[in-house]
């Protein structure tokens, strides 16, 4: 979650300048503007994470919804709710507002790019000035696995390590295959994601409390 392998985009200065600031700045946008995953654990759906993509002249606003519920029959164990926007301009990150009801326990983060760099607020979490190159820890764009995360649920800046593990054919929901490089990331945060050729993000799995392990399914 180094990476920066983006597409290259071999087109002439005149058809470039026509093209939306997301394109030309690398950053990978999907086709229809969203992507959206199944969480799975056990063989159980227990939500969805879906990010959508909208934008507007030069500027790219990234919505982030992710919803899930563990139950025992008709009685629920844990709920999570968590609802993020990131803003971008260019290749820069310039805002970012999340809310977070963790099974009751609710977080608050802000971003703000000032003339000091992109200043990170949350109601857990003193104020800081992130490093220049901090990405939110939304997933979407591999340019995030070259440098420290924000915590997009309680603002901290945390600093996974990054291993490359080959690639793998990674399922969908629809039952396809897709052909995606692997990441392992231990220290901070462990965890395997996968990336296609575009490079979007394809898959992720991590091991839940209990040991057991939890898969996001892209739809």
């Amino acid at each position: 979650m180094s990476m920066i392998d983006r597409r290259g985009l071999l087109i002439g200065g005149a058809c470039l300048a026509a093209l939306p600031s997301a394109v030309q700045a690398g950053l990978p946008v999907p086709p229809g503007g969203r992507l959206g995953f199944d969480i799975i654990r056990k063989g159980t759906r227990l939500g969805a994470h879906v990010l959508t993509f909208e934008q507007a002249g030069d500027a790219l606003a990234v919505r982030v919804k992710v919803d899930l519920v563990i139950k025992l029959g008709f009685l629920t164990l844990y709920r999570y709710s968590h609802r993020a926007t990131e803003r971008w301009t260019g290749d820069q990150v310039t805002g970012l507002d999340s809310t977070t009801d963790d099974d009751g326990r609710s977080y608050t983060v802000s971003g703000r790019r000032d003339a000091t760099g992109l200043v990170i607020e949350s109601n857990v979490t003193p104020r800081y000035v992130a490093p220049a190159d901090a990405l939110p820890a939304t997933h979407w764009n591999r340019r995030q696995l070259g440098g420290p995360w924000i915590n997009t649920q309680d603002g901290k800046l945390i600093r996974p390590k990054v291993m490359a593990e080959g690639s793998d054919a990674v399922p969908t929901v629809a039952g396809a295959l897709i052909r995606a490089s692997r990441f392992v990331l231990t220290g901070d945060v462990e965890m395997e994601t996968w990336y296609d050729p575009q490079p979007s993000w394809a898959g992720l799995r991590f091991k839940a409390k209990d040991g057991s392990l939890v898969r996001y399914v892209r739809q």
